[in-house]
């Protein structure tokens, strides 16, 4: 009896603690809430101009959001499309890649995507935009063309467009679509018994183009897969399960989900007799591998279904669900974590501890945890999904980046399509020597110049030798290591020529073949898909892979 008395006094100072850091909870709230009224209203009041409401309690939103993580994003009713397209990959438009070209100060259409409204009307990749329904776009940057671009579907406007190599605009009758960005790309055969799928992202419906790729390739003789998640950022969760589900069983448990509340608390099984649940898969993942497409290559990693190649994935292991908030906008919240099949959270960033710095801190190695596939393999959470075979990411120059993104390369492939009216298939062109000889003459003729980062970094090591009172005894040396290390471009240019070579070819061949082209030609020099096949080609080392 006394034992009772004893237990049930216990019960009632837990509850009773309980009940007060509930009710210290909800006061801190509400005192909170009320502060940040008061002060809108006396800024409102008070303060020497008027105050935009709208923009003032936005920036406030955001600036509450920053102290969560990235992905909890508030949307205004203005801003609904954009949830939209990022979850349903549909909007309404014409289907083009844009991009601002400096040197005319107008937005070109630089990938038109094949059988989109734009490619249609005969807009080709390279058209810099002059008019939209007669309004002068010069000066706009890339939003807001884009905002002109989009509208009603059904739609018809005028776009005026300047076609390099003629001298006259051209002038083009364009209705807009509902546009759907594919998932799949691409998707073709690699070898005469390897099928290769480039899956770009999770939207509603995701896992149909999947199987349907699946399907169309074994029809063509594939006996094994490699399937490319990389930079795919990932999407729905129930995709995931409905991809994975391609190749695992019905009735396994391939995620769940734990939050605050109860009712975000789920499990996600298998619910389908898989299209196949044998063939060997090899998926390829980088550091740009996220959210769904982590589930789908960490699941079949815990379930050893395929082989997992490539550099450590982003680890997003927080799931989202959209909330609506009044006056027709929309919160999306992170609402709980997910756990695959193994029990790890592969979440590598701690956004509940942030840095002084207001960035988000990971996990290190040491302190993760071991779990066990289903054969016994060991595998770990925190930091992503680590690949059973590890490759080492290229690391390109940064000259490379910056030629990649300056108006000399949009001009040189602009020429090469004027000079020439067709090119070999796409992953069988090459650009001849020739050829890089005169993008060499043009980026000389245009005054491109960059920045080495390791000028930058030499700078920055003078500032310190001078603070510390060293520099004058080193200075002969700084000068001397400051001369070898100075950039010259056309020296870099040649030092650099496989790759500039490399980045010209997939934008020439983007605008003779559209993305579906681009992709086959990036391929050809892909060292991961190269491993993948050699992996694929050896069932004994395959199989070894996925045993303990």
């Amino acid at each position: 009896m006394k034992k009772l008395v004893v237990i049930f006094g216990l019960m009632t100072t837990v509850v009773g603690v309980s009940a007060q850091k509930e009710r210290n909870h909800n006061f801190e709230i509400s005192k909170n809430l009320e502060i940040f009224n008061d002060i809108y209203k006396q800024l409102d009041l008070f303060y020497v101009d008027t105050l935009s409401a709208d923009t003032v309690i936005e920036w406030g939103i955001n600036a509450m959001l920053r102290q969560v993580d990235p992905f909890t994003v508030y949307y205004p009713e203005n801003d609904m499309d954009e949830l939209k397209e990022m979850t349903t990959g549909k909007y309404a438009g014409v289907g083009s890649v844009i991009r601002y070209y400096k040197k005319e100060e107008r937005v070109m259409l630089v990938e038109p995507w094949e059988d989109s409204p734009a490619a249609r009307a005969g807009i080709k990749g390279g058209d810099v935009i002059m008019t939209i329904e007669g309004q002068d776009v010069k000066g706009k940057g890339n939003t807001e063309v884009s905002k002109l671009l989009r509208g009603e579907p059904g739609t018809t406007f005028e776009l005026s467009v300047k076609r390099q190599g003629l001298e006259e605009p051209l002038v083009f009758k364009v209705t807009r679509e509902n546009i759907v960005m594919p998932p799949v790309p691409y998707y073709g055969m690699v070898t005469e018994h390897v099928g290769y799928i480039f899956f770009d992202r999770f939207v509603e419906g995701c896992s149909r183009d999947i199987r349907r790729a699946i399907i169309d390739l074994k029809e063509q003789g594939a006996r094994s897969l490699v399937l490319d998640l990389r930079g795919n950022p990932g999407g729905p969760l129930s995709e995931a399960v409905e991809v994975t589900n391609l190749f695992v069983p019905r009735g396994r448990k391939i995620v769940y989900t734990k939050g605050k509340l109860a009712s975000v608390n789920t499990e996600h099984y298998t619910k389908k007799e898989p299209l196949d649940a044998e063939i060997p898969v090899v998926v390829l993942v980088d550091g740009t591998t996220a959210s769904s497409a982590e589930i789908v290559s960490g699941a079949l990693q815990d379930l050893d279904r395929a082989v997992i190649l490539g550099t450590r994935t982003y680890g997003k292991g927080l799931v989202q669900m959209i909330r609506e908030v009044p006056y027709h906008g929309s919160l999306k919240v992170t609402t709980s974590r997910y756990y695959i099949p193994s029990g790890r959270c592969i979440q590598a960033y701690d956004y509940r501890h942030l840095n002084p710095d207001g960035s988000a801190g990971t996990l290190p190695d040491s302190l993760t945890k071991a779990f066990k596939t289903e054969a016994g393999r060991e595998v770990r959470d925190g930091g992503g999904i680590k690949p059973d075979i590890v490759m080492t990411p290229d690391s390109l120059p940064t000259l490379v980046y910056d030629i990649a993104a300056s108006d000399v390369l949009l001009e040189y492939v602009g020429n090469f399509v004027a000079k020439y009216p067709t090119i070999a298939p796409a992953g069988e062109f090459s650009l001849s020597d020739e050829d890089y000889a005169d993008f060499v003459k043009l980026v000389s003729e245009s005054g491109f110049t960059y920045k080495r980062r390791t000028e930058e970094i030499m700078k920055l090591l003078e500032r310190a030798a001078r603070f510390e009172g060293c520099y004058d005894e080193a200075k002969s040396d700084f000068e001397a290591l400051a001369k070898k290390m100075a950039g010259n471009v056309a020296v870099d240019l040649e030092r650099s020529k496989s790759d500039i070579k490399l980045l010209i070819e997939n934008d020439i061949v983007s605008r003779y073949y559209y993305r579906k082209g681009a992709i086959k030609q990036q391929l050809r020099d892909d060292k991961d898909l190269k491993a993948a096949l050699e992996i694929l080609s050896d069932m004994q080392r395959y199989k070894k892979i996925l045993k303990p």
